[in-house]
C-alpha cells in the first residue's frame, strides 16, 4: 500500500476569491477525485482549524494499491485538471509518499 500526504499554504488571495474560499473549493475538488480517477484506495482532504504557526492551511492523504496507481493517477486527466486550479491558489506545497 502506497500512502500519499501533502501539505499546502494558501495565498492570502486568488482568482479572486479568498484563503479559504480557495481552500474550501480545493477540499471539494481533491475529495472528488475518488470518484473519478480508478486506483485510488482512500482519499481524504481538510482545511487546518489549528491555526499554529507550525500549522499548513490545507492537507490530503490519500492511499493507493501501489506505485503505478500513484503514477497513474499523477497524469490522470482529473487529478491535472485539480492540479491547475491548486498551483494558482497555493504559495507552497509538501509531500511525502511512502510505503506501508
Amino acid at each position: 500500500m502506497i500512502n500519499h500526504i501533502v501539505f499546502w499554504k494558501l495565498k492570502e488571495k486568488a482568482v479572486g476569491k479568498d484563503a479559504i474560499e480557495n481552500g474550501t473549493q480545493m477540499v471539494e475538488m481533491l475529495n472528488d477525485l475518488i470518484n473519478k480517477v480508478p486506483g485510488i484506495v482512500k482519499m481524504e482532504a481538510g482545511i487546518d482549524f489549528n491555526r499554529s504557526a507550525a500549522a499548513w492551511d490545507v492537507a490530503l492523504f490519500s492511499q493507493f494499491k501501489s506505485i503505478e496507481d500513484l503514477n497513474n493517477y499523477q497524469k490522470h486527466p482529473e487529478h491535472i485538471k485539480v492540479g491547475d486550479f491548486i498551483k494558482e491558489v497555493v504559495s507552497s506545497r509538501s509531500v511525502v509518499d511512502y510505503e506501508i
